[in-house]
């Protein structure tokens, strides 16, 4: 990487801060962690990948704020510890001081983005931009390509009720009424249903809110998106089939959101991993599903279950089999680990970074949890 890089010049300032911002006192990156975590510190490996430098990570934009507040003043290291002090309770002074910081912070990560996204530094790996034309061509192999020409539908929950509401233009009787923006998983459904068009041209390809879909496209290859919650075709396919995963998706009670799974070591919980920002949660790393059975309503057909359990891990597991880098290198795992078994599932991690969905390598041992193969019996 380029030492005018603007991800390593980002970095160069984050450890400035740390060990220069205050004359004759030097900050240790266990004190930092303290300070930023706001009660639960953050792991002193965090804080060195956003000093890296050689390949750093970008902080997300309200870590960037805290940071902008841990050192608008002296008191955040004083006698009562290393902690963050709230805008309310500074002097006009040290809000001055954060707001500078914040500024200057922001356009720092800003241009780190900007050349992540660019490639400025001619690095793989960092986010540099590939042009179209050279992505491999769509897939003739692998779990979206369907030989027999089959129709294909892909099933999508709709808002709830209460959420409906808050969303413009979803109401039938509207002049600017947009079905779309009634189904849930919309970044799962657009990058999925371009996908199988292409891989799939002699194919049929639908998709359905789950509780609108007409019968006949029950026998059709089906590709539900979503949890159980929401999704009753993909609470339907969890019924039907004798699958060893089960969604749990109780939203009123702590932890009460997880994946379990018959492990070998018996049953195991996989939750996702959250981190109070605030006065709200933010999504580290959901975990999710990727199933494939045959069609409980047709076993000429299969049935595929893409869940989350956020929609982040949703779009995860789709992009797993449909972006360009990875979807080569993720389907060559499937075929070697399950090759023509009809069932097989992965439960796998999906990283969150800086409020981006990652696409997982599944050849990565580490963003695996849990595997399957076998026979299931429709019910």
């Amino acid at each position: 990487m380029d030492g005018d890089d603007p991800r390593l010049l980002l970095a160069r300032r984050l450890r400035a801060l740390r060990e220069e911002h205050w004359p004759g006192m030097k900050i240790t990156q266990p004190q930092l962690a303290q300070a930023l975590g706001e009660g639960k510190p953050l792991s002193t490996a965090l804080i060195s990948s956003w000093e890296s430098h050689t390949r750093p990570e970008i902080p997300p934009l309200f870590r960037l704020h805290a940071y902008a507040a841990v050192f608008a003043t002296h008191r955040s290291f004083g006698v009562d510890g290393p902690r963050r002090i709230s805008s309310e309770d500074m002097t006009p002074e040290e809000r001055a001081t954060e707001e500078e910081l914040r500024r200057e912070l922001l356009a720092w990560r800003n241009r780190a983005l900007n050349a992540r996204t660019t490639g400025t530094s001619g690095e793989e790996g960092l986010g540099v931009s590939t042009r179209p034309d050279q992505f491999p061509s769509p897939p003739k192999s692998g779990p979206w390509f369907f030989p027999d020409g089959g129709n294909i539908t892909i099933v999508c929950a709709q808002w709830p009720p209460d959420m409906l509401t808050k969303i413009p233009y979803t109401e039938m009787n509207d002049p600017d009424y947009i079905e779309l923006l009634t189904y849930s998983e919309l970044d799962s459904l657009l990058m999925s249903y371009g996908h199988l068009r292409a891989a799939n041209p002699a194919s049929r390809v639908e998709y359905f809110r789950s509780g609108l879909l007409p019968p006949e496209n029950y026998s059709s290859h089906l590709v539900s998106l979503g949890g159980t919650d929401w999704n009753v075709v993909t609470a339907s396919l969890f019924r039907r089939l004798s699958l060893p995963v089960r969604q749990v998706a109780h939203w009123t009670e702590p932890g009460g959101q997880f994946f379990e799974v018959d492990d070998d070591a018996g049953i195991v919980q996989h939750h996702p991993v959250l981190e109070e920002a605030g006065d709200r949660e933010v999504l580290l790393e959901d975990v999710a599903l990727f199933a494939r059975t045959v069609n409980p309503f047709n076993r000429d057909r299969t049935a595929t279950i893409c869940s989350g359990m956020y929609g982040r891990g949703t779009y995860g597991v789709v992009r797993a089999l449909t972006d360009p880098v990875f979807r080569e290198r993720n389907t060559r795992y499937l075929e070697s680990r399950f090759g023509d078994s009809p069932s097989y599932c992965l439960v796998v991690r999906v990283t969150i970074d800086n409020y981006k969905t990652m696409t997982p390598d599944w050849t990565d041992e580490r963003m695996r949890l849990f595997e399957w193969s076998g026979s299931v019996d429709g019910k």
